[in-house]
């Protein structure tokens, strides 16, 4: 990212971030509701159009307007904290819909590839069925969640951008969930995430970026930020987590 600025109705919620992610690593965005974490996240998947500034992948600003943005939101996967699977479709046809009429792959190719990556997660008997597998809602959240992680890496994605993943699981699902973008880590796999998990992001990550106010305030190693903030606000962040008991 470059400069990147978003506004919504006249208020700055991102103001010129330029944070810059290596392949094969994982950052974490941190910082206080409302810091613009999410925003940064679908800005950076094509969600949502910036107002200025320019967003670069695999050498290609995206952001210019005479970029093809379908064909780049193809190679970015996206993974919302409310999972967003559609109720009508089982689980393995909500994995296999973005393969299949996006990206051209045959109905036999994306199931086999589908079916790989659930028992990779876990989730091996729930493609099997009567129907092609269960409907999203008789899986807890905790599997939702892996379901819609499965459907992100599906399409095989440059860089997965997880939002919040495990904010609307109950605290005895989160572990499964963050075992996977743990396993995700050690494969290699291009991440930016958005997290109020101090403790998972100062284990998975790279780089760390703090944002306030819809500024980076502080970006370093995962090491360094947690360790040894420089910037006293963050250091009152992580403070209150810490006060306030939250891992």
């Amino acid at each position: 990212m470059e400069s990147v600025r978003k506004t919504f109705g006249g208020s700055v919620v991102l103001r010129d971030v330029d944070p810059e992610v290596a392949p094969h690593t994982v950052t974490a965005l941190i910082g206080a509701s409302g810091s613009g974490r999410s925003t940064l996240l679908r800005c950076a998947g094509l969600l949502e159009d910036i107002d200025d500034g320019a967003i670069w992948l695999d050498g290609e600003e995206i952001t210019d307007p005479r970029a093809d943005q379908d064909a780049v939101r193809r190679r970015i996967g996206v993974v919302f904290q409310s999972y967003n699977l559609f109720p009508h479709m089982t689980v393995l046809d909500n994995i296999t819909l973005a393969p299949r009429r996006v990206h051209g792959v045959s109905r036999a190719e994306a199931e086999e590839g589908a079916g790989e990556l659930l028992e990779r997660l876990g989730l091996g008997g729930w493609a099997a069925g009567r129907q092609g597998g269960e409907y999203p809602d008789r899986l807890s959240g905790g599997r939702q969640q892996r379901v819609a992680i499965v459907r992100a890496l599906a399409v095989r994605p440059r860089p997965l951008l997880p939002d919040e993943v495990t904010a609307a699981l109950d605290r005895e699902l989160v572990g499964e969930v963050l075992n996977v973008v743990r396993d995700l880590k050690g494969d290699g796999t291009t991440m930016v995430l958005a997290t109020h998990g101090m403790g998972f992001a100062r284990e998975v990550a790279d780089q760390v970026c703090f944002l306030d106010g819809g500024v980076v305030l502080e970006r370093g190693t995962a090491e360094q930020v947690f360790g040894d903030p420089r910037q006293e606000r963050t250091r009152r962040f992580l403070r209150r987590i810490v006060e306030a008991g939250r891992p």
